[in-house]
């Protein structure tokens, strides 16, 4: 079964804000940790390891947490790559009938 390019452009647009909060966390918490390591202070900032691992107070996603992100930015690339190729060909297309 071939998907269309609407129902790619509906799973990425769907997706995206879903996925947006956990990488954004990821991100900052890794980043601020890792700048806290720098400067010597990583005990102050351990709390930040355990968001960034999954690990939300009474919420504990540390097992699936890093896989859920992985798949959700797999799916978001897969499908960004599969629209812009699909976009190609009429760029170019108009490029070649500028000539």
């Amino acid at each position: 079964m071939a998907l269309t390019k609407v129902q790619i452009r509906k799973a990425h647009r769907f997706l995206a804000p879903i996925m947006l909060l956990p990488l954004l966390v990821t991100l900052l918490t890794g980043s601020i940790y890792q700048t806290a390591s720098l400067t010597g202070a990583r005990g102050d900032f351990y709390w930040l390891i355990e968001i960034h691992k999954g690990l939300w107070g009474p919420l504990n996603l540390e097992i699936i947490y890093p896989f859920l992100n992985a798949l959700g930015l797999l799916v978001m690339g897969v499908t960004g790559f599969s629209m812009w190729l699909q976009m190609r060909p009429r760029a170019r297309n108009r490029e070649l009938a500028e000539k």
